[in-house]
């Protein structure tokens, strides 16, 4: 084995070397229930697996039912034995893979969004300059004082992290983001 290809405890080298690592968005629907999170982010550390984004809310209130968005790295083998294993744990009614979903619907990607607040504080021809940029990006105003403001982006990942990056060097003091919320296109439900 390579030397950079060591075991890791990772089950990201039980793959063969010629398998490529994707990232992919899995919605997982479950009982909301105490207790079933920790069972899926057990899964997922128990057997040295990456979380990249994690989102859950309650989708159907009546039905008591929770929506999990986790985006996740690895080979397609890995992945399909993550989903496997979700879709033991009780109580999972159903495990989605967007990402192969929109891909035999012939698209690239599933539609994919995340929100996050972002803290800037300055003065002066750096205020302008912010809130220009922030225009920009179509970043909302959502609390401003004379020493800062506090923005709010929707958008794609990718976009959240640009914005992040260009306001970084005009005082950039803080950031949360949500976590990816995603679905398929069409009328197909998950």
């Amino acid at each position: 084995m390579n030397a950079h290809l060591q075991p890791t405890g990772s089950a990201y080298f039980i793959a063969k070397e010629t398998q490529v690592a994707e990232s992919h968005t899995l919605s997982v629907l479950v009982d909301n229930e105490p207790g079933v999170l920790a069972r899926v982010i057990g899964l997922f550390s128990g057997r040295g697996y990456n979380i990249e984004s994690l989102t859950v809310s309650e989708t159907e209130h009546e039905s008591h039912l929770s929506r999990i968005t986790i985006v996740t790295r690895g080979t397609p083998g890995v992945l399909e034995q993550i989903k496997s294993q979700l879709e033991r744990i009780v109580p999972v009614h159903r495990v989605v893979d967007l990402t192969v979903r929109a891909k035999i619907m012939g698209q690239e990607r599933p539609i994919e969004r995340e929100v996050a607040l972002v803290k800037v504080t300055g003065s002066g021809e750096m205020r302008a300059e912010t809130l220009r940029l922030a225009d920009a990006f179509h970043a909302k105003v959502v609390d401003a004082t004379v020493d800062h403001f506090i923005f709010e982006i929707t958008g794609k990942s990718s976009k959240v992290d640009q914005f992040v990056a260009v306001m970084k060097p005009l005082g950039l003091s803080e950031v949360c983001r949500t976590g990816i919320a995603a679905m398929n296109r069409g009328p197909q439900g998950m």
